[in-house]
């Protein structure tokens, strides 16, 4: 693969499982030095094992900005004012619930590590990336193209990141850096079982009502959506989209990856709504209360 740059840093968040952690641990066997963000001491620690090259795992929580501007600090130090060759915003949480009934904190809790989390890691590390006129790749998803029920507040959070990483590739354009955004089908990944557990604990808390109205067709949706995604790609398959928009001379602007995502992209884009809305609603088995 021909190499855009000389192997210059890359800052990889939520590393500790999935995505992000294949990505780190393939961009560090490249000879890249990788800085890999996890929340977890033990995590860390695992990670750092698992490297086959330079890879230093970095404490930090997005939804927290003392981490992130310490992570920053920690990062500019070891580079010695070389500047930062391209950052990877993986890191973000998911659950599903019908819309009437999700708490308004579980909805910002969830905004707080997709949208806002990945603009302050961004803002903190875009002048060591305006340095290097290196890479942003933002990691989106299927369902923000793709939107289903009992998912709008996961879609609705990755439209956002989508609308940022538009704007802002194109307020960098002059400064040559380059933004790229990832939208990925299923991956088989353990957020999963994550999201299935706070999915369930979110739920239990709802009145009444709930279930009598929605439990039934949101649980159908989950499993609609979990089964896919474990059938998806591996996590090495999914970071290799990734790898290409860092080190390619001439990367994509939007990468599609993962199964269903071109599909669902024509799709979304040829047929009429109301059709979409039904195809949706019956291909998921939601058409039946």
């Amino acid at each position: 693969m021909e190499m855009e740059q000389g192997k210059g840093a890359i800052f990889v968040t939520g590393a500790s499982t999935g995505i992000g952690r294949a990505t780190a641990l393939e961009l560090a066997k490249l000879g890249y030095p990788v800085f890999a963000s996890v929340r977890k001491k033990e995590d860390a620690d695992d990670l750092r094992r698992a490297a086959s090259g330079s890879l230093t795992p970095v404490l930090m929580d997005v939804t927290d900005e003392k981490t992130i501007f310490r992570a920053r600090d920690e990062i500019a130090h070891v580079l010695g004012g070389k500047g930062l060759w391209g950052l990877v915003n993986n890191a973000g949480v998911s659950f599903r619930a019908a819309l009437e009934y999700v708490p308004m904190a579980d909805f910002r809790r969830l905004y707080e590590a997709n949208v806002f989390g990945l603009l302050a890691v961004t803002q903190a590390f875009l002048p060591m990336i305006r340095q290097t006129r290196g890479r942003i790749v933002n990691v989106s998803s299927l369902t923000s193209l793709w939107v289903t029920p009992f998912h709008g507040i996961y879609s609705s959070a990755k439209m956002a990141v989508n609308g940022i990483t538009e704007a802002l590739r194109m307020e960098l354009k002059p400064f040559g850096v380059k933004v790229i955004l990832m939208i990925y089908g299923g991956v088989q990944t353990a957020l999963w079982d994550r999201v299935e557990k706070t999915t369930t604990d979110i739920a239990s808390h709802f009145p009444p009502e709930f279930h009598q109205l929605y439990a039934t067709r949101q649980k159908r949706a989950f499993e609609f959506f979990a089964s896919a995604g474990r059938k998806g790609l591996l996590p090495e398959q999914a970071a290799q989209p990734i790898i290409h928009a860092l080190t390619s001379p001439k990367p994509r602007q939007v990468y599609l990856a993962g199964p269903g995502a071109k599909p669902a992209n024509v799709m979304c884009k040829l047929m009429p709504d109301g059709m979409k809305d039904n195809f949706k609603i019956k291909s998921m088995g939601l058409d039946k209360l």
